[in-house]
């Protein structure tokens, strides 16, 4: 299956879209794609071979998992590569459009469980709730 592809345009400058993305303490703010969940803890090792995970759980702990990945390539304010424990690839681009304007590109392969459509919609409902955030910060 072809990767798929999400990008939001965030009005902040590109060092603080990079820290509220990568800031453990910033992670558990935004990394959910309804408000129905949470984001309880996240720990991130970034650089090539470091690791994360992120817990994303229901608020009424009805249901939860790890999302988990290993680090392939970090360049500082402009890209991070990861995979996912499943071999799944994952890229982030991280675009300075001006001193005050940043645009964030996700491009990730699809698992199989669960159609592109719901995927795009999930992943973008995150990266949307992370654009809400910083701006809002």
């Amino acid at each position: 299956m072809d990767p798929i592809k999400i990008d939001i345009t965030i009005l902040a400058p590109v060092e603080k879209v990079w820290n509220y993305f990568n800031e453990p303490k910033h992670i558990t703010k935004w990394n959910f794609a309804h408000e129905s969940w949470q984001c309880p803890s996240a720990e991130n090792d970034l650089r090539v071979g470091g690791k994360f995970k992120t817990r994303m759980e229901a608020k009424d702990k009805s249901f939860g998992f790890d999302f988990e990945g290993i680090y392939d390539d970090v360049i500082p304010n402009a890209n991070i590569r990861y995979h996912l424990e499943d071999g799944r690839k994952v890229e982030v681009i991280f675009d300075t459009i001006d001193e005050n304007t940043t645009k964030v590109t996700e491009i990730f392969d699809p698992e199989k469980q669960n159609s592109v459509e719901m995927q795009r919609e999930g992943w973008y409902a995150i990266l949307n709730n992370f654009h809400k955030y910083v701006e809002n910060h």
